[in-house]
């Protein structure tokens, strides 16, 4: 049986069914909760920053390796990355002329915060992608005649800073997978939020030492030009579009107060709800860096991040579909109209959705506090965010199930896909987004 084909006994039986395998994935992730539990707890417990990441990276792996069951996960550790990690497992071959598998993908983030660990919960969207994977393998394993599927779990490093998933793209990690799920804790419950583009840039200003007292018209003040900048750029918020978000710190202003400064660095984060504005911030900040540069005689060096993150494409489908599994479990959503109004911010599995179909929930894990602060640290670790993770695991292996067995739901996701991609001039813009085309139209 093909997946997307009906299931025995359409319209006698055939939702039951595939109601019983979804309660199977619900009994089998219940099973595991202990296990899943410990994991989420080490990895919160031992924070780790932007690929180093290697004790959740054991963690992980150990969880896949050692999973008791009958049929058991290939685990690739050090996939790609040192801290990443592909885990694998097929339903079994049941013979000649069935057709490639359909590949399904779960993805885990691990990498915490500088100086308040978990404050975004990573430890909980690594759990939420281990208990999802086990729920789907547990409820396909126990289907009479399992359809040809293959269930990947990839541990993606790096969400805070650098953009994991986005190296794990370009070694062609995402290649042939026909959908992928995750999900982040947040203060509520919603299918998607409108995650942004990010382009990142450190600035360096270099100037000429002087006695500040003595003879300060001898110096080049670097700390000048960091500050006209700064000032510059709150300036040119006046003219910038409401949606757009410029903000930044400065790393360095000088050594000692009777020194002018001969060097300042500034980090930005510049945001545009779609990548296709995103050049347009960046030229204007650079223009207001080069300004202050020109102002106070320095020199000017402009480094850019290695990665820009993408806005995280809408899949209508697919969070349908999930909003439909979530409510079955007791799940409560925000309204359609709420979500354009959330804050939100971005994340690399943005650049996930320009090859391949992907959804990104976020779930209340228990707690009002906000995310990226120490209260969040807290709940993120706490015993109580544990119902709300493994309910969030649920919907989403039960989302899943839909898109194996549902009629025509794949070719649905495929199209919101396709015309995510159109409306961002994205189009057939990478070899991955053809070989995907190319699959999907097979089935």
């Amino acid at each position: 049986m093909r997946p997307g084909e009906e299931l025995p006994g359409e319209g006698t039986g055939a939702v039951p069914e595939l109601e019983l395998l979804k309660r199977r994935a619900a009994e089998c992730i219940d099973k595991a909760a202990e296990r899943l539990g410990a994991l989420s707890r080490e990895i919160w417990s031992e924070p780790e920053l932007a690929y180093q990441e290697y004790r959740a990276h054991g963690a992980l792996t150990r969880f896949f390796e050692q999973e008791p069951s009958a049929t058991l996960w290939t685990v690739q550790p050090h996939y790609k990355l040192d801290t990443a990690f592909r885990a694998e497992w097929q339903s079994p071959d049941q013979g000649s002329g069935r057709p490639a598998p359909l590949q399904l993908g779960f993805l885990c983030e691990y990498d915490a915060l500088p100086g308040i660990g978990h404050a975004c919960g990573h430890n909980l969207i690594a759990e939420v992608g281990a208990a999802a994977a086990l729920g789907l393998k547990g409820a396909l394993e126990s289907h009479p005649s399992c359809p040809p599927v293959k269930i990947t779990v990839l541990g993606t490093p790096a969400e805070e800073d650098g953009g994991g998933k986005i190296d794990l793209i370009e070694a062609g990690a995402f290649k042939n997978l026909h959908a992928v799920f995750m999900a982040h804790p947040s203060q509520e419950n919603a299918a998607y939020l409108p995650d942004v583009a990010e382009h990142d840039v450190t600035v360096k200003y270099y100037g000429k030492a002087s006695h500040a007292a003595a003879y300060p018209w001898e110096g080049l003040n670097a700390l000048d030009a960091a500050v006209l900048a700064y000032n510059n750029l709150s300036v040119l918020r006046q003219q910038m579009k409401p949606s757009w978000r410029v903000h930044g710190i400065i790393k360095h202003g000088g050594v000692k107060p009777n020194i002018i400064p001969s060097y300042s660095e500034l980090v930005y984060y510049l945001r545009t709800p779609t990548v296709k504005e995103l050049p347009i911030l960046t030229k204007k900040a650079e223009d207001c860096f080069k300004a202050a540069a020109l102002a106070t005689g320095c020199t000017v060096e402009l480094k850019d991040g290695v990665h820009d993150y993408y806005n995280v494409l809408p899949n209508k489908s697919l969070w349908k579909t999930y909003i439909e599994n979530g409510k079955k479990l007791g799940i409560e959503f925000i309204s359609e109209d709420s979500v354009s109004n959330c804050p939100s911010g971005s994340t690399d599995f943005g650049n996930v959705t320009f090859v391949v179909p992907g959804i990104h929930p976020y779930f209340y894990i228990g707690s009002d506090a906000l995310n990226h602060t120490e209260q969040y640290t807290a709940a993120a670790g706490s015993q109580e965010a544990q119902f709300y993770t493994l309910r969030t695991a649920k919907a989403l292996a039960m989302t899943a199930l839909d898109v194996i067995f549902k009629p025509g739901l794949l070719e649905r996701v495929r199209e919101d896909f396709r015309l995510s991609l159109q409306e961002e001039e994205f189009l057939n813009a990478t070899e991955q987004n053809q070989d995907l085309s190319t699959t999907c139209e097979s089935r």
